[in-house]
């Protein structure tokens, strides 16, 4: 009884009709999140670079006009200062948020059922509708003794603070409701990081006598490295393109003191329909927020080689 061996040909189409059934089936899955993707951003996307070359005149046709539009957003003085702004608060909101977050991260860490309740419990501001926190600070800012920080003041004999109502603050008051809401999530990042560092180099650093501090800076913030990097990518993104804590406290106000790209570029699109000049303020955000991107990612790469 002679044993039959299959052709090599069959054999070879049996393994690529498998292969390219195994490599179709991910992007079926895949096929309903890239057709929204295309459709609610990267179309827009596309179409908002393109507008920014023209005009826009609904009605009576785009006109051509090149890179006016971006000139005309780079020197315009009310850009200049949301840039100023923009600076200002990403800056102050990603720090105070960075350090808040892995100081919650350091106090939350274990696994103790209570220290499960209190992480949902402080989680929540991250994923409560920024719209809805946004009218909670407002609240709490009520500038009368009634508000919830006016009324403390007045327990310890101070006066009643206009938090959004001066211009000389308002841009640090919407600065603490960011770190609020972006501390939590940045606290979640850095217990998984802090998850994985090794508890016998504790143990060593405990017998060899060394302070919290030097513990911290040897110990800890080495091995959380790579979620620290990816901490800081994500805030780089989101103090670039802050707006909608600003839109909902002061709208850009008072006397613009609040003004930031995101708010500027709104105005300029669907108050003053400047559609063309809104596009080009978009895309140079875009370009900005990729090359932060880019460079963080640098710094990422070069901090694990080492």
């Amino acid at each position: 009884m002679t044993a039959t061996v299959p052709a090599p040909a069959a054999r070879e189409g049996t393994g690529r009709r498998a292969f390219d059934k195994k490599a179709v089936v991910p992007w079926l899955f895949l096929a309903p999140g890239l057709l929204l993707a295309l459709v609610f951003k990267f179309w827009p996307m596309a179409k908002g670079i393109w507008l920014s070359f023209f005009d826009v005149r609904p009605f009576l046709g785009d006109k051509w006009i090149g890179l006016e539009n971006y000139t005309r957003v780079l020197t315009d003085h009310r850009f200049q200062d949301a840039i100023g702004h923009t600076l200002i608060l990403g800056i102050g909101q990603s720090v105070g948020a960075i350090l808040l977050g892995f100081a919650l991260a350091l106090l939350l860490e274990g696994q103790a059922r209570s220290l499960k309740f209190l992480r949902t419990a402080v989680f929540l501001p991250a994923v409560t509708a920024t719209a809805v926190v946004g009218e909670l600070w407002r609240l709490m800012y009520y500038p009368t003794s009634d508000g919830l920080l006016n009324s403390g003041l007045h327990f310890f004999g101070l006066g009643t603070v206009q938090f959004l109502d001066n211009p000389d603050i308002a841009l640090y008051s919407t600065m603490v409701m960011g770190i609020w809401i972006w501390a939590p999530y940045n606290m979640v990042i850095f217990l998984a990081g802090l998850a994985g560092v090794d508890r016998s180099l504790y143990e060593a650093a405990a017998m060899d006598g060394v302070s919290l501090w030097q513990r911290l800076r040897y110990v800890t913030l080495p091995a959380i490295r790579p979620a620290l990097m990816i901490v800081l990518t994500l805030a780089t993104i989101r103090g670039l393109r802050v707006f909608t804590e600003v839109y909902v406290l002061t709208g850009g106000g008072p006397a613009g003191s609040t003004d930031v790209w995101m708010t500027r570029a709104y105005t300029l699109g669907f108050t003053r329909n400047d559609i063309g000049g809104a596009s080009a303020a978009s895309v140079v955000l875009l370009c900005v927020t990729l090359l932060l991107t880019v460079l963080v990612n640098n710094l990422r790469k070069r901090g694990e080689a080492r």
